[in-house]
C-alpha cells in the first residue's frame, strides 16, 4: 500500500480516483495540476495542490504519483507530466484492474492504467504510460510501446507491435504479425491488415443517415409486418 499522489483534475483523474479506491492497495491523498490550472482548493473532496508547490506539501520519498490525463498531444502531454514527476522524485505507479486476466503474468510498465476485462496473453509486453480502457485483447507476443492509449473493444492480434504514441479508437481490429508505426491514430471500427507507416491516420466512415426518422421508419415497419401477416 502507498500514499498516492492522482495528477489531473478532470474525467481521467475522476475515473482512476474510483478504480484505485475500491480495487487497489494504495489510498489517494491529493490531486495535483500545474499551478495555472488550480481553480479550487479540492477536488472529489480532496486537497488539489498545484504541482509547483507538491514537493513541499507531498515529499517524493512518501507519496507516489499516478499521471491520470488522457490522450491529449497524442499522448505527448502525459508523458512530459510523467517526466516531470520523475525528475521531482516521484515514483510512479500503475494499476491493473483485478478483473483483467494476465495469466502469465505479463509484466507492466510505469504509469500504466489498465482496467477491467482485459484478456492480456502470455510473452507479450507493455510498455510505460501505457492507458487500455475496458475489455481489450493483447494478443501473445505483441507489443504496446510506450505512451500509447488503447480504448475499448479492441484487438491486437498476435505478434504485432504497436510503436509508442499511438491511439487506438473503439472496436478496432489489428491484424496478426503486423507492425503500427509510431503516432498513429486508428480511428472506431478500423481493421488493419498491413503494416502502418509512422503518423498514420485510418477514419471509418459513418453509417449513413437512413432517409425515414424514427417515427416515419416504425410507421412504415408496422405496415410491413402487416402485410406479412
Amino acid at each position: 500500500m502507498s500514499q498516492v499522489i492522482l495528477f489531473g483534475a478532470g474525467k481521467t483523474a475522476e475515473v482512476a480516483y474510483h478504480y484505485l479506491t475500491h480495487d487497489s492497495p494504495h489510498e489517494i491523498a491529493a490531486f495535483t495540476v500545474d499551478g495555472k490550472y488550480v481553480t479550487a482548493d479540492h477536488f472529489l473532496g480532496l486537497p488539489l495542490v498545484p504541482f509547483e508547490e507538491l514537493p513541499q506539501k507531498y515529499p517524493p520519498d512518501d507519496f507516489d504519483m499516478l499521471v491520470a490525463v488522457g490522450y491529449q498531444d497524442l499522448n505527448k502531454l502525459r508523458a512530459s507530466k510523467c517526466e516531470a514527476a520523475r525528475k521531482l522524485g516521484y515514483r510512479l505507479i500503475s494499476y491493473v484492474s483485478s478483473r483483467a486476466s494476465n495469466v502469465a503474468g505479463v509484466a507492466v510498465g510505469e504509469n500504466c492504467f489498465i482496467l477491467e476485462n482485459q484478456s492480456i496473453q502470455p510473452c507479450a509486453t507493455i510498455g510505460d504510460n501505457v492507458t487500455i480502457w475496458s475489455g481489450n485483447h493483447i494478443g501473445h507476443h505483441s507489443t504496446v510501446g510506450d505512451h500509447c492509449f488503447i480504448t475499448s473493444h479492441v484487438v491486437i492480434s498476435g505478434i504485432t507491435t504497436v510503436e509508442p504514441y499511438c491511439f487506438i479508437g473503439v472496436n478496432a481490429t489489428i491484424g496478426h504479425g503486423l507492425t503500427i508505426g509510431r503516432e498513429s491514430i486508428l480511428g472506431a471500427g478500423s481493421i488493419i491488415t498491413k503494416n502502418v507507416k509512422p503518423q498514420s491516420v485510418f477514419i471509418v466512415e459513418d453509417t449513413p443517415l437512413y432517409r425515414l426518422d424514427s417515427e416515419r421508419f416504425m410507421r412504415f415497419s408496422r405496415l410491413v409486418e402487416g402485410g406479412a401477416s
